[in-house]
């Protein structure tokens, strides 16, 4: 089967695991998003899966907290998300690791980038949680550089609640217009929240595209990776 990428890292917002609830973990989300990523691997595609921690914790919208601990809360919501889909994965009997970026050796493993290439190039799906391990970063730019690092030929950015980006947010302006296509400088230009600038600069100095795309439609990743055009694309101009 001929696959438009061979390796993607798939980004998914805590948020986006949560269902209609808000918060927590949607056992029927978390498994329908495994049975895609196993359908996407017996096509021969490798993939990487990086996750949010939103469902439980913001780090960034703590107030009162010191913003260091704040984002380190927000981290281990991130790994509690990684062996959930851990577990929906292994029970379909997809092989998978948990690397995590802060060190956690009971429950997984350290992100080392030789041995998470390795496991990808086995059919594995690692999937990277933990965040970056440093305060101040998003686990977009998380996405971003691990991207760079394993050499990944896209993002897949999975939103919750909206198809790709928009001039406005579609949910409260119904004459916002959608982008099928834009450049890194328009995304920051334009200050349009996709990603923080941080991540979307990353991926502009790298080279990688992001495919921002509906997370309650999973199956479109297999239509993704097969070249459909679904969703927006951001890339070089």
């Amino acid at each position: 089967m001929d696959c438009k990428y061979k390796r993607i890292i798939l980004k998914i917002s805590g948020e986006a695991l949560s269902g209609n609830a808000g918060h927590g973990i949607s056992p029927e989300i978390v498994s329908r998003i495994s049975n895609v990523v196993k359908n996407v691997i017996n096509m021969g595609v490798e993939v990487a899966i990086v996750v949010g921690g939103g469902n439980f914790w913001r780090g960034a919208s703590a107030k009162d907290m010191d913003r260091t601990t704040s984002d380190y809360m927000g981290m281990l919501g991130t790994i509690i998300n990684g062996l959930a889909l851990q577990d929906a994965l292994e029970k379909i009997g997809v092989e998978t690791r948990v690397q995590t970026a802060i060190e956690m050796r009971q429950i997984a493993e350290p992100y080392i980038r030789r041995r998470a290439v390795r496991h990808l190039e086995k059919g594995r799906v690692v999937i990277f949680s933990g965040g970056s391990g440093n305060p101040y970063f998003s686990t977009d730019t998380t996405a971003a550089l691990r991207a760079a690092e394993i050499n990944a030929d896209i993002i897949l950015l999975a939103k919750n609640g909206v198809d790709g980006v928009y001039s406005d947010d579609p949910n409260k302006n119904p004459d916002s217009v959608k982008y099928d296509e834009l450049n890194y400088i328009d995304v920051l230009n334009k200050g349009l929240k996709i990603m923080d600038s941080t991540a979307t600069s990353l991926c502009m100095d790298n080279k990688i595209p992001i495919l921002v795309f509906g997370i309650e439609q999973p199956e479109s990743i297999e239509k993704i990776v097969m070249g459909d055009n679904i969703g927006t694309i951001i890339k070089e101009a």
